[in-house]
């Protein structure tokens, strides 16, 4: 048996100054974020703040703290930097004005918590976005802070609309979801969320969840921003569980992207190209039947990435149990996603990159290339799943982030988590689970590779500036779970930061 390893090295991120830099913590203090300038005054971020009153003041410390640099108490001190302070890290301030504050009544809360599962829940719901939508004024914040106490953190309930028949339907479809993963994956917890994160999962469906009731709710208001969700964890140190220093570089970086602004971007992605992410999802039609979903998720350098509702799909229009387009429903899809782009940018992709979290099936290769056929020069169809082949290094050192395995020239297993040179470490609990890649056609596999290790950094609700999946997938994975909560006929919010 052949078999190849190639270290692709770590992708440069793009940061203020044209500086280069694959560590975030290490180079934003001296660089400042993407597009920045250092001799300009600090930008002011304005948020909004809803919390019960015992809430708001310990909320205000903690912001008054996060001007000032906090240490951190973890042993890897390459990894966990030490927080130099807001202005410093991203050439900002944040301020909670007290007319963006919105203190909810605790009589009311209280009385609402008392009540059965579903009064409770849709309650809650009405109170929070009541009082989110009286921020959404013409003169309103940037990003609007939302406490959630642990209660309201974990609060979920079956889905109401579903008839007895449907969720038992979801029911065995969820035990064949768990099935495969166990096939997939040994049963550790962190390895069945990973795989979970590509796939369409019949949980979503199953039970509202009320992080995405409320961000569902409130996105598609007049005059709508981002909201963040904090919990006591984050703003109280002695319930804390991250150093001050993490949650600081965490939050803070979050905020500044959801308040319109960019903190970096892929370095070395070719120019004028459109990565596009389609996942499926389940949906309730009002009709009765249980419908896949699919969304399409669009990343482009030069632009923010934004999000378009494809097609519902019948749940027997599927191969080895996984939903597929049809020839028309991918033309319609791939033609919206160049029409959005072209409408944004003034002229339509170069070259159009489509990712998908299951092989192409014949119909669905026929109709991305026919949709992109007259405007569009290039087009490469990649797909990437989870898999339970395994890697390690002599030594029984784990493979290094990068690593792209190539087996009789055919199979391609490309590690977006592994061994960290940086930072000395292996960030994970278990063995490196990398993802199987491959595409339609005739490609450049590492190139492709490449570039799926550039978009695995584009998740600025971590300041380690690495994760498991690129943004292609995970954007479409985030908005597919937010519109389980949508009526069919409502079009998604188009923006990421909404979905963060």
């Amino acid at each position: 048996m052949k078999i190849s390893i190639e270290d692709l090295g770590e992708p440069d991120l793009e940061f203020g100054q044209g500086e280069l830099h694959r560590d975030p913590k290490r180079v934003l203090p001296f660089a400042g974020p993407f597009a920045s300038e250092l001799d300009v005054e600090p930008k002011v971020i304005r948020l909004g703040l809803v919390a019960l009153p015992s809430e708001v003041s310990p909320v205000y410390r903690w912001f008054e703290k996060m001007h000032s640099p906090m240490m951190g108490h973890e042993t890897n001190a390459l990894r966990f930097r030490e927080f130099p302070g807001v202005q410093k890290a991203l050439r900002c301030s944040f301020e909670i004005p007290d007319k963006f504050v919105r203190r909810l009544n605790k009589n009311q809360y209280d009385l609402i918590s008392s009540q059965n599962s579903n009064e409770h829940f849709e309650g809650l719901l009405k109170l929070y976005s009541d009082a989110i939508k009286t921020l959404f004024e013409d003169q309103r914040p940037n990003c609007v802070l939302v406490c959630f106490p642990e209660e309201v953190a974990a609060l979920r309930m079956s889905n109401p609309l579903l008839t007895y028949i449907e969720q038992r339907v979801l029911e065995r479809v969820r035990e064949e979801e768990e099935s495969a993963q166990g096939l997939l994956f040994e049963p550790t917890a962190e390895e069945r969320r990973a795989s979970a994160e590509l796939l369409p999962q019949a949980e979503e469906l199953l039970f509202r969840n009320f992080h995405r009731a409320l961000k569902a709710e409130c996105m598609n208001m007049h005059n709508a921003v981002p909201l963040q969700v904090i919990r006591r964890q984050t703003y109280i140190t002695a319930e804390a569980k991250q150093s001050d220093s993490t949650r600081a570089w965490n939050l803070s970086l979050a905020l500044y992207y959801k308040a319109g602004n960019i903190p970096w971007r892929p370095a070395g992605l070719t120019k004028d190209t459109c990565f596009v992410g389609i996942s499926f999802h389940h949906l309730k039609r009002r009709s009765g039947d249980l419908v896949y979903a699919s969304v399409a998720q669009a990343f482009t350098n030069d632009s923010e990435p934004f999000v378009l509702k494809g097609e519902t799909v019948p749940r027997d229009q599927s191969r080895n149990k996984q939903p597929y387009l049809l020839e028309e429903q991918a033309s319609n899809l791939i033609k919206k996603v160049v029409d959005r782009y072209s409408s944004r940018m003034g002229f339509p992709p170069a070259r159009v990159v489509v990712h998908k979290t299951s092989r192409y099936q014949p119909e669905e290769e026929i109709g991305f290339r026919d949709g992109l056929r007259s405007d569009v020069a290039g087009c490469e169809l990649v797909w990437m799943s989870p898999t339970g082949f395994r890697l390690l290094r002599r030594g029984m050192r784990e493979p290094l982030r990068g690593t792209l395995c190539t087996i009789e020239g055919r199979d391609h297993y490309l590690f977006t988590t592994g061994y960290v040179p940086w930072w000395s470490v292996y960030p994970g609990p278990h063995i490196p689970s990398p993802l199987e890649i491959g595409a339609c056609g005739d490609t450049d596999l590492p190139e492709r590779a490449q570039e799926i290790l550039s978009l695995t950094k584009m998740n600025w609700n971590s300041a380690d500036g690495i994760g498991r999946h690129p943004i292609s997938v995970s954007f479409a994975r985030r908005v597919g779970t937010i519109m389980t909560e949508m009526k069919e006929d409502q079009e998604p919010n188009p923006l990421y930061r909404f979905y963060m």
